[in-house]
């Protein structure tokens, strides 16, 4: 990885350094465009450049991390892969949180929309984790006041979409939330509350304006980085099975 980003480096340079000589504009022709296909010739000398470096990413992303028995998917209000990877959020800021003296998790919240596919059964590969996970998000703590964080329970029984939480059970009939709860427990006005999720989530995003309620308390992890970690630390995956949100009399677009 580290010659690929020399190769990088060079590109860059070079292109800065063309970028001094002045331009003659004058004699500046019309040149024909040329449509890149499959059709145009290899340049060779570039093939035998990047080779080696090739070989060297497609081994690293196709390392064997862990294994699953059962395909992890994003479906339905409790996706097994959502949960997991909730669970796995969870469990890194509350290692994080533990060696920089910040009190304990007490749950995450992560957006399914960022999990961009699905993990079939068998082998785990590092390009597989990459698939899931493209961006380069990270893993922010919020620290919120009992009174602010019922904002983050509102927000569920409002939009009933299934964004993948950890320690938490959100329940909800029609409109009405039915059940709400941290940890096993209700919400306590008088406590402070440690939330794990992503800085994109914490910023406000995907609607989840409740966060800026909060106090953003950075941990430099990247989520990639956190589950590439966990499914390295894990030969078979133990997929959650416990129900974490339930919406009751959902309305679809089609009763609208």
């Amino acid at each position: 990885m580290k010659h690929q980003k020399y190769i990088f480096g060079a590109l860059i340079a070079a292109s800065l350094v063309s970028c001094r000589a002045p331009l003659a504009v004058t004699n500046i022709q019309a040149k024909k465009n040329i449509s890149i296909t499959s059709a145009l010739p290899e340049d060779s000398k570039f093939v035998r450049t990047i080779e080696p470096y090739k070989n060297e990413l497609e081994g690293i992303m196709n390392t064997k991390l862990s294994h699953t028995a059962v395909d992890l998917t994003k479906l339905g209000d409790n996706s097994n892969l959502g949960n997991l990877l909730a669970d796995y959020t969870f469990e890194g800021a509350k290692e994080w949180a533990q060696k920089n003296g910040i009190p304990a998790m007490d749950g995450a919240v992560i957006n399914i929309g960022g999990i961009r596919t699905t993990i079939a059964a068998g082998d785990i590969l590092t390009k597989q984790v990459y698939e899931v996970m493209p961006f380069e998000n990270e893993v922010i703590i919020v620290k919120f006041s009992g009174t602010d964080l019922q904002g983050m329970f509102d927000y569920y029984q409002k939009t009933k979409v299934n964004n993948p939480v950890s320690h938490l059970i959100i329940e909800t009939d029609g409109d009405v939330i039915t059940k709400q709860l941290i940890d096993g427990k209700p919400i306590d006005s008088n406590k402070t509350y440690y939330i794990a999720t992503s800085d994109y989530l914490a910023l406000g995003g995907d609607n989840m304006d409740f966060f800026k309620k909060g106090e953003m308390i950075p941990t430099g992890i990247k989520l990639r980085d956190l589950f590439l970690e966990k499914f390295r630390a894990n030969d078979e995956v133990t997929v959650p099975d416990d129900v974490r949100l339930v919406f009751k009399n959902k309305k679809t677009k089609n009763d609208e």
